[in-house]
């Protein structure tokens, strides 16, 4: 029986220590230089955690026939360390001492392959050796394909395979999803012979990837009718999905079932769900997960503090941060600081704003990035302070991108400056071009002075460039389910009801002071068009909904995909207090508490 196919004798090695006194011993016993006597110190020098694969190395130098096996053993090594590259060497002096490679060769090699080239080259090799029907190398073909973008390639490896399994037919779906093709990856997977939770798994990420939340969750569904077990990935994955619609109530089966399950609650996943909470809109239970973390990393801390900023509670998360280093478990890192300078900006905190911002740089050595920057330029011009706003940009030591120009171009808008908004806006028009958000901030600053000339010019620029105002939708999830209303939408089945309740509600309203705030209307409309459509903005329709499906007093959670406007918001404040309700709204940019006609942004949005 050829050696390499032999098992490695099980060595007790723990540690280095130990590995170095077998091998010593190997050497007194004369059988350093048998494959089959080294190869258990061999693998765990080159393959634990433990181990030393340069130590690893320096042994297989003094072996003088290496076999298939230790061959095998080194690639597997190099395909999980930091020089890859140095496979395709060894495999080369593997080639040149005529040693034939095995079915466990070429998977490994496969995966260190850094040019394109290389991959072909390979995959000629597992035809010629008599390979083309091993499903473990076709597998990472397929995979490696995808990596490089060769779509049709690893398509071609796939329908050629005599016999692929489970991990093949997943291999494509996974291969489509990193690509964007979610329809194609779709496909395949309705028409896999056989699922495991790998493949759910890959496919529920595939929309979550592509922010198609309503097939994530309805896939999900499918899957617990068909008893499939829910992992520590599937968990994560469908977290995910609830953090992007705000479907708090799924998210807390999703936890229960983590502990139901006794998933390990790692920080990862731990994190995972913090962040859930935090973006469902239910910050207190957010942070008694976050408390309950048996280990926190930075991206722990970095969440939970992220988490106080987005919902304007800017004290809380500098009281977090100094918790942080006080502990001195962790570090923090660029995204620490961002967190902590947006909780300033929302929270118009200005002065402890330039105070972490100069702590960051003078204690931790981070060097601002755009980011850093784009946040002092948001703290500025949400308090007014415009032209400190644009000094910060133009002594910025990196050009601002779109980000950055847009911060100071909505509190142009906000704060009624028309000179800087117009040069702001321009110039930030030209940079994302293709922003639909970007003209119409600029055309509703013109419009708000009345050079109506302007606004038109603005809307012939978008129509010659072809670009599309982007549509406002609001998310509420009520008995499971996550509903989706569009501004204006009537596509819904309780339509009728839910216009009735939207019309009742602004009655209402109206008895306590409610006027329509039209100044978000780009258009020169009569007042009975420019007051309509504010009736019908998404955030307006979910909250309608809410009511219709809830009993009185009970919280409703709505997520927007765009800023809140200032009708919402007033309107919103107002619908608390008649309807004796607390409403959470989620917007692109924070989140906002109604409670009692008051909001917890304390209109500094």
């Amino acid at each position: 029986m050829s050696s390499c196919l032999v098992a490695p004798p099980p060595w007790p090695c723990s540690s280095m220590a130990e590995a170095k006194q077998h091998h010593s011993l190997l050497l007194r016993l004369g059988l350093s230089t048998d494959n089959h006597a080294v190869s258990g110190i061999f693998t765990f020098c080159s393959l634990s955690n433990h181990g030393n694969l340069n130590y690893a190395l320096k042994l297989f130098t003094t072996l003088p026939n290496p076999d298939t096996f230790l061959y095998n053993t080194l690639f597997k090594a190099f395909s999980i360390s930091h020089t890859p590259s140095l496979s395709l060497l060894f495999y080369s002096h593997m080639l040149q001492r005529s040693i034939a490679p095995n079915s466990f060769t070429f998977p490994s090699l496969i995966r260190t392959c850094r040019l394109q080239q290389q991959v072909k080259q390979l995959h000629a090799h597992v035809l010629k050796f008599g390979f083309g029907a091993d499903t473990f190398a076709l597998n990472n073909l397929i995979h490696v394909y995808f990596a490089f973008g060769s779509l049709d390639d690893a398509r071609k490896v796939f329908y050629t395979m005599p016999h692929p399994n489970v991990v093949s037919w997943t291999s494509l779906v996974s291969g489509y999803s990193q690509w964007g093709l979610v329809d194609e990856a779709f496909r395949v997977f309705e028409l896999m012979p056989s699922k495991n939770g790998v493949s759910w798994n890959a496919m529920i990420a595939c929309f979550v990837k592509s922010n198609r939340f309503r097939e994530a969750f309805d896939l999900f569904r499918r899957m617990r009718v068909e008893e499939v077990e829910v992992d520590r990935f599937v968990a994560a994955t469908m977290l995910s999905a609830c953090t992007g619609v705000g479907a708090l109530e799924q998210g807390k089966w999703i936890h229960g079932c983590v502990e139901r399950n006794g998933i390990l609650l790692d920080s990862k996943l731990g994190t995972t769900i913090v962040d859930m909470y935090c973006k469902c809109g239910c910050l207190d239970k957010a942070f008694r997960v976050f408390c309950g973390l048996e280990v926190k990393g930075v991206s722990s801390w970095n969440c939970m503090i992220g988490g106080f900023a987005m919902h304007g509670k800017g004290e809380d998360a500098i009281r977090l941060f100094r918790e942080m280093e006080e502990e001195g478990m962790v570090v923090p890192d660029d995204i620490t600081f961002v967190n902590v300078l947006t909780a300033c900006a929302h929270s118009g905190l200005v002065e402890e704003g330039f105070y972490y911002f100069s702590y960051m740089v003078d204690v931790h050595g981070i060097e601002p990035s755009k980011e850093h920057y784009g946040c002092m330029v948001d703290l500025l011009a949400r308090a007014g302070r415009l032209e400190e706003a644009k000094k910060v940009i133009d002594e910025m030591p990196m050009s601002p991108d779109a980000a950055v120009l847009g911060a100071l171009l909505g509190a142009c808008r906000i704060h009624g400056n028309l000179e800087l908004g117009e040069e702001v806006g321009e110039r930030l028009i030209e940079l994302d071009p293709g922003n639909s958000g970007r003209y119409v901030i600029l055309g509703n600053i013109y419009a708000s002075c009345g050079k109506w000339d302007e606004v038109a010019g603005v809307r012939k620029l978008m129509n010659d460039r072809g670009v599309k105002k982007e549509p406002g939708f609001s998310m509420i999830e009520m008995e499971g389910v996550v509903n989706e209303f569009v501004a204006g939408g009537r596509d819904h089945p309780l339509a009728e009801a839910l216009y009735a309740k939207v019309y009742e509600m602004l009655e209402a309203i109206r008895v306590v002071d409610y006027l329509p705030d039209t100044d978000g209307v780009l258009h020169d409309l009569v007042e009975e068009e420019r007051e309509n459509p504010l009736f019908y903005h998404s955030e307006k329709l979910a909250i309608a909904y809410g009511l219709l499906k809830t009993k009185r007093g009970e919280t409703l959670r709505v997520t927007k995909n765009l800023r809140i406007c200032k009708d919402c918001h007033q309107a919103s404040k107002l619908i608390s207090k008649v309807y004796d309700c607390d409403i959470i709204i989620r917007d692109r940019n924070r989140f906002h508490h109604f409670s009692n006609g008051e909001c917890s942004c304390r209109d500094y949005w």
